[in-house]
């Protein structure tokens, strides 16, 4: 039986959407989903009444989250709140596919597991199509439990004649060492792509995190400015006085490998000095950065991961104004 996939997601995120249909490729080809969204609705049709009967029809509804979606009226309260009724009733499977940082965690979604896994969020992985794949992956085991089978893998025809041996259980089932874990080893791309995804998330961090302060604090302004793609400032204002300014960009600092983020309390713009710098670091299984240079906290030999990094540096941008009465 093929499940009735459809896609809940902000038209922001329509990249990312793409990405995930993608990867879904090998589900389709087995016949093992149909997945829709609103930009298969045909010129003409009346939206709502569509997108209505897309969530109606659905088997597998998945939320593509992100801070886009939790803004969206539609996707939250419309889509999001009749997603979870049918979810409760049985009639079908919701999942929550994280696709970045956000406060997903206080919304009804909390309740269901996320993926990919550990609930990172998909561009916070270093290599996405990783994430991808984990998605993917979970997608199919979804469909599995649903039909009450282990996940099928390739669509290879079936004898009439059943076997006598009794099935091989599922991998997941069979007894093994839970002592898997291996040094793994990464590439220039690994590390070019860390970095940049990391900046990114910098920018949307403190874009977020600006927001958030005028939304609570009267007489507080302040915004991002993107100078180019390894470069953004910030300001913040008290009733028009200016307490807070840095540069952040991709550089500087010690490293010679060029695998680093810096920055320094002005919003000039320059790269030619900084009060702190972080360079990408390998630890076992996994990207982060160490400091180069933190006097804000924080250890030359601790493997920080970006969300730790971006605080250390919003708190350095933002204590100007905290101390100002």
């Amino acid at each position: 039986m093929v499940a009735k996939l459809f896609f809940s997601y902000s038209h922001k995120d329509e990249d990312l959407r793409d990405e995930l249909e993608m990867h879904l490729a090998m589900l389709k080809r087995q016949g093992l989903v149909d997945a829709v969204h609103d930009r298969r609705i045909t010129a003409g049709a009346e939206l709502d009444a569509a997108i209505d009967g897309y969530l109606e029809e659905a088997d597998v509804i998945l939320c593509l989250v992100s801070p886009d979606f939790l803004a969206s009226d539609y996707c939250y309260s419309r889509e999001m709140e009749r997603a979870l009724e049918r979810h409760r009733a049985g009639d079908a499977r919701v999942i929550p596919v994280i696709l970045r940082h956000c406060d997903w965690r206080s919304t009804p979604l909390s309740g269901l597991r996320g993926t990919p896994r550990d609930n990172r969020p998909v561009k916070a992985w270093p290599d996405r199509d990783e994430a991808w794949l984990d998605v993917a992956r979970d997608i199919r085991q979804a469909l599995a439990d649903s039909a009450g089978a282990s996940p099928p893998n390739a669509a290879a025809p079936r004898s009439a004649t059943p076997s006598p041996a009794a099935p091989t259980p599922p991998l997941a089932l069979r007894p093994r060492s839970s002592n898997l874990a291996v040094t793994r080893e990464f590439t220039d791309l690994d590390r070019d792509e860390y970095l940049r995804q990391s900046f990114d998330f910098l920018a949307e961090f403190f874009a977020n995190s600006l927001d958030e302060v005028r939304a609570r604090a009267d007489g507080v302004e302040g915004a991002i400015r993107h100078l180019d793609a390894n470069r953004f400032t910030a300001s913040a204002y008290r009733h028009g006085r200016k307490l807070a300014a840095i540069t952040v960009f991709v550089g500087g600092g010690m490293s010679r490998s060029g695998k680093t983020i810096s920055f320094h309390l002005s919003d000039d713009g320059a790269t030619n000095t900084s009060n702190g710098s972080f360079h990408v670091a390998e630890g076992e299984r996994e990207l982060g950065f160490k400091g180069l240079f933190d006097p804000y906290g924080g250890s030359r030999d601790t493997l920080s991961g970006r969300e730790h990094v971006a605080e250390r540096i919003w708190g350095a941008f933002i204590e100007p104004l905290q101390r100002q009465r």
